[in-house]
């Protein structure tokens, strides 16, 4: 089993404060806590500096990422290397995303978005169940809404700032691997955690 934070922010978000430096820094250092997937909004600079940067420890994992903005709100895409083009509609980056083999992860769905309006249309992998960001009622919508698309749940901190980082993540039952932990959040080998329950 490998714990992760399976969403957090770099200063190439624009609108977060946390260097790719102190991302490793304190995922080096942590005592059980030790993979992260970056997310940056629309770009993945942020991953591969993190990625550069931990290439040098061998028990961390830094997990592909980006948070991709589309009319209807945000989705997570794990395990692609490669940006979409802006202004794709939802199933245009649901598309792009399986061509690709990501892992699909819809997060936050009730704070600040419709897209839990679209979900009905969305081939998700995994629904972000609980984000320290968003509201007990709102994650408790979110945790609703998995069980009744029978999928997965996970969390991640939604960190921009680093006071925010590993306020919540995500136990996966995996060897600590991409493609392992990637698989496992497609098999529902997952579960939600908050910081305050560890």
């Amino acid at each position: 089993m490998i714990r992760i934070d399976l969403h957090v922010h770099t200063i190439f978000s624009g609108d977060a404060t946390i260097s790719p430096k102190f991302i490793v820094n304190q995922l080096y250092s942590h005592p059980f806590i030790k993979g992260v997937a970056i997310t940056d909004h629309d770009t993945l600079e942020g991953y591969s500096r993190v990625r550069k940067l931990a290439e040098i420890y061998e028990d961390i994992l830094i997990i592909p990422g980006i948070e991709v903005s589309t009319q209807w709100g945000h989705i997570n895409i794990l395990g692609i290397e490669e940006k979409p083009r802006g202004g794709l509609t939802i199933e245009k980056v649901v598309d792009f995303a399986r061509e690709r083999g990501g892992v699909i992860v819809i997060p936050h769905p009730y704070r600040g978005s419709d897209i839990s309006e679209k979900m009905k249309n969305i081939s998700a992998d995994a629904i972000e169940v609980f984000n320290p960001h968003a509201t007990y009622e709102q994650n408790k919508m979110a945790e609703k809404l998995a069980r009744a698309k029978n999928l997965p749940g996970v969390a991640g901190s939604d960190a921009h700032d680093p006071d925010e980082m590993w306020a919540a993540y995500t136990e996966v039952k995996a060897e600590p691997s991409v493609d392992a932990v990637l698989n496992a959040i497609r098999e529902g080998l997952t579960k939600a955690k908050s910081a305050k329950q560890s």
